[in-house]
């Protein structure tokens, strides 16, 4: 199952506009009313996943103020006024069609924010803190931004709007978290990080393909009775990306770092589409279905332009640096002082689902990594389990910064004869491990 949903993913860009024209066909040949039972379960499933997998306490981690700033000016302010402007031009007739636009340029930010800021080489960490901020300013501020810019045209219940964001934003936003202690607790974070992780994703990506067939099975009369108006959508959905890109890749080129300036660029023009169907087929009922029409259509170019502008992204920003050991290693480092015992290392290796240890002195510097190979080792020549840490000669391992190209790693790595290495961060700190693992991960990857 996993497989297939991975190459659904992989393939999204083709995957939406099937479903979409699937979704049509199916409710001109059948009466589609009974698939609003749906829209719950599956707004839900497209929802949680994603806040199963966001680390929410990234929230708490400094970044520099200019940069985020400089972000929600552009996600709060520009872009709502941009989304209003080409409503009214272009859909004034249509209030909520006009409305569907509007409610895409208030939702910045998604979980395929983090993913393409990753590829381009962005500041991920930034994404992500940027990601958490937009999902839940977007979702507190929307109702009244509503109210401001449409509220003449559209009727909109702030009491019922925040109960229905409640129900599918912060319920699963909390679900999620618990959700994520649990099962760090269960298989230990590193196991959590490396082979559960991601694939919550996939489900949310089952749930947007299923969504959109029945929000466009719902509209399906309409649209065969005038299939010119979808391609009409295109034209202001096509002007306000443009736009978008433009404007942050100009700011990001003169205000900020390549890395940031990336981030910049993802965490504005990704808009959280999902969230915006969610609230589109649950808070407006039947209107819903119009507004979700052109969410539905935004999919398709916002999935395929962040795909294009990974290469466009060279000639903005420079050519896109080599992969480092950043790029590949989880930050977080599982650490005993070297006054504990054999036993306590052994029980921690179990707990976590992990290989490897660093030993820490009294002046909490690390003195050395112990690998559950060195503990076969030890439990081979009889080695008692109440042994100190202290007094087991450990080998000293390898630091090297996480701005090293892998390539450089690999060739230190051979040259030494030691497959795993202590990262080393900006400020001089341990962050984490790089082993033999994440490296073919990496590779294996590049292959699929």
């Amino acid at each position: 199952m996993w497989i297939r949903l991975s190459f659904l993913q992989k393939n999204l860009v083709y995957a939406i506009p099937i479903s979409l024209i699937l979704g049509v066909l199916f409710g001109y040949l059948i009466d589609s009313s009974v698939l609003k039972i749906l829209i719950l379960p599956l707004t839900i499933l497209m929802i949680y996943p994603m806040m199963v997998t966001l680390n929410i306490k990234s929230l708490f981690t400094y970044c520099k103020p200019k940069t985020q700033i400089l972000i929600q000016l552009v996600n709060f302010i520009i872009i709502p006024l941009v989304g209003f402007g080409i409503g009214l031009v272009f859909l004034k007739n249509t209030p909520y069609l006009a409305y569907g636009l509007l409610l895409i340029a208030l939702l910045p930010t998604s979980g395929m924010t983090i993913s393409w800021t990753g590829f381009a080489k962005g500041n991920v960490n930034l994404a992500i803190k940027t990601t958490i901020i937009g999902l839940i300013l977007g979702s507190l501020l929307m109702p009244f931004y509503t109210a401001f810019f449409v509220g003449q045209t559209i009727s909109l219940p702030i009491l019922k709007t925040f109960i229905e964001l409640g129900k599918v934003i912060f319920l699963p936003l909390l679900l999620g978290f618990i959700t994520q202690i649990i099962l760090k607790k269960i298989y230990g974070e590193m196991h959590f990080n490396k082979n559960i992780k991601s694939k919550f994703p996939l489900l949310s990506t089952l749930a947007v393909i299923g969504i959109i067939f029945v929000a466009m099975a719902l509209k399906s009369k309409s649209i065969i009775a005038d299939p010119l108006e979808v391609l009409y959508l295109l034209i202001p959905l096509i002007l306000f990306y443009i736009f978008n890109y433009f404007l942050t890749s100009i700011i990001g080129k003169y205000f900020l770092s390549r890395e940031d300036a990336i981030t910049l660029v993802y965490g504005s023009v990704m808009r959280n589409l999902s969230v915006a169907l969610a609230i589109a087929l649950i808070v407006f009922g039947d209107n819903g279905v119009e507004i979700a029409l052109i969410i539905a259509v935004a999919y398709v170019i916002q999935v395929q332009s962040a795909a294009w502008y990974i290469k466009f992204s060279e000639k903005v920003f420079g050519v896109i640096p080599e992969d480092v050991i950043k790029d590949i290693v989880e930050e977080g480092l599982f650490a005993l002082h070297n006054n504990l015992t054999l036993y306590d290392v052994i029980k921690l290796l179990d707990e976590e689902h992990i290989n490897s240890v660093a030993i820490l002195n009294r002046k909490e510097k690390i003195v050395g990594l112990i690998t559950s190979q060195i503990i076969i080792n030890l439990l081979a020549d009889n080695k008692s389990l109440k042994t100190k840490l202290s007094d087991i000669k450990l080998p000293t391992p390898l630091q090297i910064n996480e701005r090293t190209p892998i390539k450089k790693v690999l060739s230190i790595m051979k040259q030494k004869h030691k497959y795993k290495v202590l990262v080393i961060n900006q400020k001089g700190k341990i962050s984490g491990v790089l082993t033999k693992s994440e490296i073919i991960s990496k590779f294996a990857g590049e292959i699929k």
